[in-house]
């Protein structure tokens, strides 16, 4: 779905710079979407590059379909792109946040820790945290007792599912978030999260808003605080402490191992540490 919004805004932007060119988007030629671009400068080439990818797609569907002979965008370069390393919180940082989250037992300061020890226990994308169905969550014994795993199955991208164990701190948060549940409950018992939005669950942007609040709260720059840097966070602390990349990879749900590469700058700083620790000329 998110996709899909990408790619619909990203051609209604362009339909809407041809307007006044008194273009129209199906007969846009490689000068036209040039200009385009042009115009588009102060955006960063990340963010341009999505938009020439989603515009590629569409002139291919319209070629494919015999709408147009050819793909005008097949001449236009791709914005170069920089390395950029990933943003992520110190471990100290992380601590701030869950010890002031732990604090409010409101049941929205309740809902927000058991969030948080969700998301830093098993790096999940905010989308798969707050879509996280029930019967993800728990399983029935023998004796017919409902409990919650200390696992999770996700459903990431492309409908792939994953297996993420779960902490004791993030199944000791869920278990006090569980108990007063009933009162985000608005006639749907699908979701671990439910609201009162048109999706039945808590939105992404309410949780973002949710943890900028809670990090003025922490006394960090706000700034600095998103699900995403969180999700990034799991995974730098995971191999600055000795984890596998390849492991990483599968937490994360990354079908290539080039997206987990990303953090191979804390894989050097964990090398050079090691080397200067175990070496016998390192001193």
């Amino acid at each position: 779905k998110n996709t899909t919004d990408s790619y619909c805004r990203d051609l209604k932007n362009l339909q809407y710079f041809l307007q006044a060119m008194n273009v129209k988007i199906a007969a846009a030629s490689t000068e036209d979407i040039r200009k385009y671009f042009v115009s588009l400068k102060e955006f960063s080439p990340k963010t341009n590059a999505r938009r020439l990818s989603s515009l590629r797609q569409y002139y291919k569907f319209l070629c494919t379909d015999e709408i147009r002979p050819d793909n005008p965008t097949l001449k236009i370069e791709s914005p170069k792109q920089g390395t950029s390393l990933p943003k992520y919180l110190s471990q100290e940082e992380v601590e701030a946040l869950l010890t002031t989250a732990s604090g409010d037992k409101s049941p929205e300061g309740l809902r927000l820790y058991a969030l948080l020890e969700l998301l830093y226990a098993s790096g999940m994308r905010v989308t798969e945290l707050v879509t996280l169905p029930m019967k993800s969550l728990q399983k029935i014994t023998k004796d017919k007792v409902v409990v919650i795993r200390n696992f999770l199955i996700i459903k990431g991208k492309g409908g792939k599912e994953r297996l993420v164990p779960l902490n004791k701190s993030a199944v000791t948060a869920l278990e006090g978030y569980l108990k007063i549940r009933g009162c985000f409950i608005f006639n749907d018992d699908k979701w671990v999260f439910p609201s009162n939005s048109k999706d039945g669950h808590l939105t992404r942007q309410r949780f973002h808003q949710l943890l900028k609040e809670l990090a003025v709260n922490s006394a960090i720059d706000r700034d600095k605080v998103s699900p995403h840097v969180l999700r990034h966070s799991f995974a730098s602390h995971l191999l600055h402490n000795g984890a596998d990349l390849r492991i990483v990879q599968e937490l994360l749900g990354h079908s290539d191992i080039s997206s987990t590469q990303i953090y191979t700058h804390i894989l050097n700083e964990r090398m050079k540490e090691l080397v200067f620790e175990n070496h016998p000329l390192a001193g």
